[in-house]
């Protein structure tokens, strides 16, 4: 089956930074829900995992997909989930300026503690999913986030990271660290907050997402999907129906 046609955008965050991306608009009957989608850590909107996720979510509202910071085709550099929620911010403006008037956040692992960050300080959304979130930061229990945590710290990890994932660190640490998303998520109510995490998730282990829910304010949910592993490659078609779902339940 093919995909949904899209369409390319050029986003401009309020630091400057120019973000790639795409719009997928609605499918037959259009909607007034626009849907906007961030990747996780070294992932793109053109990667085909994600673009099969916007393809699907297109049934429940308009998908405005873009590149994080230092990712793909967008300009700067990675904070790793800090500075990238003025990125959410520039998508979520577009998504309202091409007449969305409601609008859901859905983000994926790094994506997801973005976007609980974004619902908390910045109050610009109508409804957050968070899947495969962490849920505080530098969580190094698992050996892939291990691996992370070298591509990141380490000047020949951010070398392997530009050269093979197209993906540009910053070699500066955070100062202040952000707040962690288990605490963000308290300030993101009266939002309804969807929490869906895999327990075969490799990345992080579902008490992740038990720190967010316990963390969270109602309306809220939480979804432990079993045999589902982290994050887009492992999203299977029938759990992205049911989040877009979702969605339009809380937003129709």
């Amino acid at each position: 089956m093919p995909l949904a046609p899209n369409y390319p955008v050029m986003l401009r965050t309020t630091d400057g930074v120019r973000l790639d991306g795409a719009h997928t608009p609605a499918g037959p009957g259009g909607s007034d829900v626009g849907i906007v989608l961030a990747h996780g850590f070294t992932g793109s909107w053109r990667c085909a995992d994600t673009r099969r996720i916007t393809h699907v979510l297109s049934r429940y509202g308009g998908v405005v997909a873009f590149d994080f910071r230092g990712h793909g085709r967008s300009g700067g550099r990675t904070t790793v989930g800090d500075l990238e929620v003025h990125d959410v911010a520039a998508a979520v403006r577009h998504a309202r300026s091409i007449g969305y008037e409601k609008v859901a956040v859905v983000g994926f692992s790094m994506g997801a503690a973005v976007a609980i960050r974004y619902a908390a300080l910045h109050r610009g959304a109508d409804a957050v999913v968070a899947v495969s979130g962490p849920a505080r930061w530098y969580y190094r229990d698992t050996p892939p986030m291990r691996r992370v945590h070298w591509a990141i710290e380490r000047p020949l990890g951010r070398i392997a990271a530009r050269i093979a994932r197209r993906t540009r660190i910053s070699s500066g640490r955070w100062d202040p660290a952000p707040m962690p998303p288990h605490e963000a998520a308290a300030l993101v109510a009266p939002v309804p907050l969807l929490v869906v995490h895999g327990d075969a998730d490799t990345f992080f282990p579902v008490e992740h997402a038990h720190q967010i829910f316990a963390g969270a304010k109602e309306p809220k949910e939480l979804w432990i999907e079993p045999g589902y592993g982290h994050a887009e490659s492992a999203a299977r078609p029938g759990m992205i129906v049911r989040i877009g779902a979702w969605i339009e339940a809380n937003l129709s």
